[in-house]
């Protein structure tokens, strides 16, 4: 996109130009999907070899998220501002270096400290990935370019698992932070020397940091809570300050947006009861995957036996199945509408999960754990890509930006939490995850939880998802491109946050 008397984007997907961009933009991505899956399948060597609890296993997922999904929108809006090559720089470099100190770690606390730091790094290179693709693009060729994207990026994500089971098994699972930098360095030097600088020139008012505090101090205090109370017990002073203190940060949050000239999330956009309502069935179906990434591939490993090569790669059909079958389903939710896909999907899903839950001792891949895989890669075919849809299709086109980023940002919460209270919540109580005597028994209660959120996500769906989406006369302003990226996250728009105007700087395209 370009404002007015600007001259237009004018990279071609077929030329070398262009494919330098998308390099740098699949790689730089790519990082970021790995190391949110790569870390679960090294979690029961972390804990051997560190010494770690239960909760500090916790937190070496949870960092990373929170810090991620806190600051995401942020990120997109420092890029609108800054310069969206630069901030992608930054955050290549800050990603890079995080890895480098995660990979070092002595004591698990250093490893959740540089897992936090990575996720900053991850927040400041994400949005800037797509914002570049779309700035850069010829109209003609956006679509394609960020579809390609789309596709690589995710391969990358479902190759996280694959990749951790092999290093682990190789030499250790330091290799799995220390294999980023490499790569980081590649997509620092291909987008320093290819991609051109954009920004939004017409942002206005100040960065909304107040917004941006609150909504990091809330997530952390509620996961800070959930993840403490096996151990210290719900009368502790720690859990009841630390949940204390995650609701008070989401209320000020929430009455800093309404009150801000200028807020990072408008809270009009919720007037749509479609919107909501996806919202609210993004919650319950990530919350669910949430649970089943961070637990199916230890219980495999701990419970079953499972090499962690093997179990890194048992999800692997999941994503396959996504990559293959999402774009049919959208073109079938265009033409039936959202409701029935958004509907149907979670609840294959939920019977793929009770399947799941069975998992134990002695389980065959073939016999127990590859038919509920297919069958949970196929609900979340049918669901994703229509979900997507209705986040971004219930607002004006205006909005689009703004709604994917909230909608990604509410997919990466629901995750957090999930990691944080599901231990809890199944009863492993001050259990380690990393013994089979505990872990059993709370991995197929979690599984059986996890069905029932995806249930709660398609009776939200059926009751609030409309059948169809209203149709809105065409808008002056140009509208972003939409795209889904698999098990990765929701879609992220690189506009969240403020307008959606770019332009090229210093006369490059």
């Amino acid at each position: 996109m370009t404002t007015s008397g600007a001259a237009p984007p004018a990279l071609r997907y077929k030329e070398a130009a262009g494919r330098w961009v998308l390099l740098a933009t699949v790689l730089g991505s790519g990082l970021t999907f790995i190391d949110a899956t790569v870390v679960n399948i090294a979690l029961p060597d972390i804990g051997r070899s560190l010494g770690a609890s239960t909760a500090a296993l916790q937190w070496t997922v949870n960092g990373y998220t929170l810090s991620l999904a806190a600051l995401i929108l942020l990120g997109g809006s420092l890029g609108d501002r800054f310069g969206r090559r630069r901030l992608f720089l930054v955050g290549v470099t800050w990603f890079a270096l995080a890895s480098l100190l995660c990979a070092v770690s002595p004591t698990v606390e250093v490893l959740v400290a540089a897992r936090l730091l990575q996720g900053v790094g991850g927040a400041l290179l994400t949005p800037g990935a797509l914002a570049i693709l779309e700035a850069s693009f010829h109209p003609d060729d956006r679509a394609r370019a960020i579809g390609a994207w789309s596709g690589l990026a995710g391969v990358a994500g479902a190759f996280g698992p694959f990749l951790g089971g092999w290093l682990v098994e190789l030499a250790s699972w330091r290799l799995i932070f220390l294999i980023n930098v490499p790569v980081a360095l590649v997509v620092w030097v291909v987008a320093a020397r290819h991609v051109p600088e954009t920004r939004d020139p017409t942002v206005q008012g100040k960065l909304d940091v107040a917004g941006a505090v609150l909504g990091a101090l809330g997530l952390a205090g509620l996961t800070y809570g959930f993840t403490a109370w096996p151990d210290q017990g719900p009368g502790s002073a720690v859990v009841l300050g630390s949940l204390g203190l995650g609701v008070a940060g989401m209320v000020g949050f929430v009455l800093t947006e309404r009150r801000s000239a200028h807020p990072m999330l408008p809270l009009s956009i919720f007037g749509s009861r479609a919107f909501t309502a996806t919202n609210l069935v993004t919650f319950a179906v990530y919350a669910a995957l949430g649970g089943v990434f961070f637990l199916v591939v230890l219980n495999l490993q701990v419970v079953s036996g499972f090499p962690p090569l093997e179990a890194g790669i048992a999800l692997l059909p999941v994503t396959v199945l996504m990559l293959l079958l999402s774009a049919r389903a959208g073109a079938l939710s265009q033409r039936i509408g959202p409701r029935i896909p958004m509907t149907v999907g979670p609840l294959v899903c939920a019977g793929a999960l009770v399947l799941l839950s069975r998992i134990g001792p002695d389980a065959s891949y073939l016999g127990d754990v590859l038919p509920p895989v297919i069958l949970l890669g196929l609900g979340l075919s049918t669901t994703v890509a229509p979900l997507t849809a209705t986040a971004l299709g219930s607002v004006a086109d205006r909005h689009a930006g703004i709604a994917s980023g909230v909608n990604n940002a509410v997919a990466r919460a629901a995750g957090l939490l999930a990691v944080a209270v599901l231990p809890l919540a199944a009863g492993l109580g001050t259990g380690s995850l990393t013994d089979p005597v505990a872990l059993e028994p709370a991995y197929h209660a979690a599984m059986l939880i996890c069905a029932g959120l995806l249930v709660v996500g398609a009776l939200i769906a059926v009751i609030w998802v409309p059948s169809r989406l209203a149709k809105r006369p065409p808008e002056p302003e140009a509208s972003p491109v939409r795209v889904h990226c698999a098990v990765a996250g929701t879609p992220l728009h690189p506009n969240a946050g403020s307008g959606s105007a770019t332009a090229p700087e210093n006369g490059r395209s």
